[in-house]
């Protein structure tokens, strides 16, 4: 089997793809609740370190995104360059989503661009089930990864959660769980004002906001935890 070129081709990656493809992955996928219906059985694992072999493109990532196969657009999403994707093709494809780990995948490409804080906004007040799931994705992982971002855009997204905390919907009820912990977890700044949010909601009279409220106060109020904020809060930026 060819090891992958930085210069390969859509028609390339997607050939080496095929040849990965594993029938027992995809069944271990299916019971994750992972739509294997265009799946080969790659993991992501495996997925992202044929990526770190090719470079970005974005025409590339075009044409795999284009095809339809989940691996396909898996790396679509960690090849293309965030500078070229468009606010279009970023609506496009959320309405392309039909399972939580494309959403996931995606959303890491999606707060990198200049505009992902409209994007969260918009696709929250998406009622469709995976687009509302993308914009608090989205939050989770840019509370991890856009460093640099003020603790105020953060705390500002607190009522946003608060809000859709109440979709009985799986995949968007995890995912606003999921927001609410990372914010919680970014900084000491942040976690008491989440952590005082996951209280309220623990405290609600709905099943679903009182489920996202106990599951992130017992993670925010572990020692552990608290003890891993208050490293990265003190060490050196």
């Amino acid at each position: 089997m060819r090891e992958p070129s930085p210069d390969w081709s859509a028609e390339d990656a997607l050939d080496h793809l095929r040849m990965l493809a594993s029938a027992e992955n995809r069944a271990g996928m299916a019971r994750f609740g992972i739509n294997t219906g265009n799946a080969l059985g790659v993991g992501n694992t495996t997925l992202r370190q044929v990526a770190r072999k090719l470079k970005r493109d974005h025409r590339r990532a075009l044409y795999l995104w284009a095809t339809g196969v989940r691996e396909a657009r898996l790396l679509a999403a960690f090849t293309d360059e965030p500078e070229s994707v468009t606010r279009e093709q970023c609506r496009s494809w959320a309405g392309d989503f039909d399972s939580w780990d494309i959403v996931d995948g995606v959303a890491a490409l999606f707060v990198e661009t200049p505009f992902w804080r409209d994007l969260i906004d918009e696709f929250a007040a998406d009622e469709r089930e995976f687009v509302r799931r993308t914009a608090f994705a989205m939050l989770a992982l840019a509370a991890v990864h856009r460093k640099k971002e003020p603790d105020a855009t953060f705390l500002g997204y607190l009522p946003l959660i608060g809000a859709h905390a109440r979709d009985t919907r799986n995949f968007v009820r995890k995912a606003v769980n999921w927001a609410l912990r990372q914010i919680g977890k970014r900084s000491l700044a942040l976690h008491a004002p989440a952590l005082d949010m996951a209280l309220s909601l623990a405290a609600s009279q709905d099943k679903t906001a009182r489920w996202i409220g106990k599951d992130a106060a017992r993670e925010l109020s572990d020692a552990k935890t608290l003890a891993r904020i208050s490293r990265r809060s003190s060490s050196p930026s």
